[in-house]
């Protein structure tokens, strides 16, 4: 016998279908709640199916974002083995039928099915290091777009109440700008006060810098008030909304910083995120990422599986005498993936002076800047070039990952 398991898993539940051998389900499907009590009771059911065959059965189940993620935590630690299937993978096989039939029960009959079918490949265990630092990546990466669109919505109020401000401090969002446009939101606000005061105040907001500066800033602060063609906002509503989006953009600079505090004190203790970060042009937060996008290597057996689990590879389209031409990248892996190594890939080819003393201008990675440039060269188009240098990049990182080393440029 050859018994398995098959999860659909939903938000909060499961549909549960089990084959004691190809072709051969053991009784009806049922549902399970993703409880204390819905867990009990499939346990109950497993054991009843190794009592039956004398064979532990292994899990099936999709990849489902995180609900999967409690069932797998709870009966990972019973020892049971799961095989986490790829939607696409499973979604090929059902459309394999003539059928178009979807449900919960079919869903996880399919499931067992494909067991039969595929050599699927075990999960394997990430590690809770490399979660942690994936969910810490993760969340960084939601609250810079959160920061952005509250900068964005910042930016529309400040034209309408202030925006000779723009120009006083060289970052408008650095702290001691921010808490001083709280306080002082208008123009008029600005010029009913002393410009004592004034520095004095912005002396007090920014302990770190001299009393000069402060002047300094004060008196452009005035000097921009006095420039600014709004003297009277007729709209109250404009300075609420200013002041809520100065509280929201400080408290969102001290959340990200805490992550990246947090993200930085864990990828240190990762060997991956050293050899990773060995590439000139890949920083700390990018390496952070794609160290934690990727998982651990020994998953990939070959440099090519890397590049399709990051969606990177070209989709290719044949049919008898009909070749395709425009052949797009398949993006069918990891997106957070994908984003970094473009990111990546635009530092690595950048020019940067080699010394602050000397005028000499050089890439931050040679080597990758010389096979962009002879794709290039080659008539590439600007993002085809891009992408064929992440691909040569994400083979970089196979090679170094899994022979342990670090990665040496051309001097």
């Amino acid at each position: 016998m050859n018994p398995v398991i098959g999860l659909d898993v939903a938000k909060g539940e499961s549909q549960v279908q089990a084959f004691l051998d190809k072709k051969k389900p053991y009784k009806a499907s049922f549902k399970v709640p993703h409880t204390q009590e819905g867990f009990k009771m499939l346990s109950k059911f497993l054991r009843e199916i190794v009592d039956l065959t004398g064979i532990t059965p292994p899990i099936v189940l999709e990849s489902t974002g995180h609900y999967h993620i409690p069932v797998v935590q709870y009966f990972d630690e019973k020892g049971y083995l799961f095989i986490i299937v790829n939607p696409l993978v499973s979604h090929r096989a059902k459309s394999s039928s003539l059928r178009k039939v979807k449900t919960d029960i079919i869903d996880a009959r399919h499931l067992c099915e494909l067991y039969y079918k595929e050599d699927l490949e075990p999960y394997k265990k990430r590690g809770i290091q490399i979660l942690n630092l994936r969910n810490l990546t993760r969340q960084h990466e939601s609250m810079t777009g959160m920061y952005v669109q509250t900068k964005l919505h910042f930016q529309a109020v400040l034209d309408q109440v202030f925006p000779e401000y723009e120009n006083v401090f060289g970052d408008l969002y650095s702290v001691v700008s921010l808490l001083t446009l709280l306080e002082f939101p208008t123009s008029k606000e600005v010029l009913r006060i002393e410009e004592e005061t004034l520095a004095n105040r912005i002396n007090e907001l920014c302990r770190s810098r001299s009393s000069k500066w402060a002047w300094t800033q004060a008196k452009k602060l005035i000097e921009a008030a006095c420039r600014n063609p709004i003297k009277e906002v007729l709209y109250q509503s404009h300075i609420v909304s200013l002041k809520m989006h100065i509280d929201m953009l400080l408290e969102y600079q001290k959340h990200l910083s805490t992550l990246e505090a947090e993200i930085d004190a864990l990828a240190k203790e990762m060997e991956e995120y050293k050899i990773i970060q060995s590439i000139p042009g890949i920083g700390r937060k990018i390496a952070a990422t794609i160290t934690s996008e990727i998982g651990e290597i020994e998953r990939f057996n070959h440099p090519k599986k890397l590049v399709a689990f990051a969606g990177v590879d070209p989709s290719i389209f044949e049919s008898g005498r009909f070749k395709g031409t425009v052949n797009r990248i398949t993006k069918r892996g990891s997106s957070r993936l994908r984003h970094a190594l473009y990111m990546a890939v635009q530092c690595a080819i950048r020019d940067s002076r080699k010394k602050k003393t000397t005028p000499e201008i050089i890439p931050r990675n040679r080597k990758m800047r010389e096979f962009y440039d002879k794709k290039r060269e080659e008539g590439k188009p600007y993002k085809v070039a891009i992408i064929a240098c992440a691909n040569k990049l994400l083979h970089w990182i196979y090679a170094l990952l899994k022979s342990n080393s670090t990665f040496q440029d051309i001097v």
